[in-house]
């Protein structure tokens, strides 16, 4: 099963909130905040098998200091193929160099991230204001 992973901001809407919506999350119920999000997004890698999206990830930086991943996200009929591992190389291909990277994990990706070389920062809080019930 050949994986194509690829900056780009070539995709459709329909099939960008299904994979959100494969996910459980909140962002695809506003796809018209969505969709320019991630338009907006500094980098934006998208992974298919065979045309179908089966991954995104965004990166949203100051292109010198510092990078945020927002969001990351495999069709969860497709995990364990090795896919987010992609799309992070990249990310951290571009961005690895950057005095500072963070991102928000959860659940069973706290782990995957871990494995990526991300670590708790310090005695760091997450927080936030956040409109969402998902995570």
């Amino acid at each position: 099963m050949e994986i194509s992973v690829q900056i780009s901001k070539d995709f459709k809407q329909d099939e960008v909130i299904d994979l959100y919506r494969a996910n459980g999350w909140s962002s695809a119920d506003v796809p018209e905040k969505l969709v320019p999000a991630l338009l907006n997004s500094d980098t934006l890698i998208l992974a298919r098998i065979r045309g179908q999206l089966v991954g995104l990830g965004n990166a949203i930086s100051d292109g010198h200091l510092v990078v945020y991943y927002p969001h990351m996200l495999v069709h969860p009929e497709f995990h364990g193929l090795g896919v987010g591992r992609m799309m992070m190389d990249i990310m951290l291909s571009k961005y690895g160099s950057f005095h500072q990277q963070m991102l928000t994990a959860d659940g069973e990706a706290v782990d995957f991230y871990k494995a990526m070389g991300f670590e708790r920062a310090g005695k760091t809080e997450p927080m936030w204001v956040y409109s969402g019930d998902d995570h």
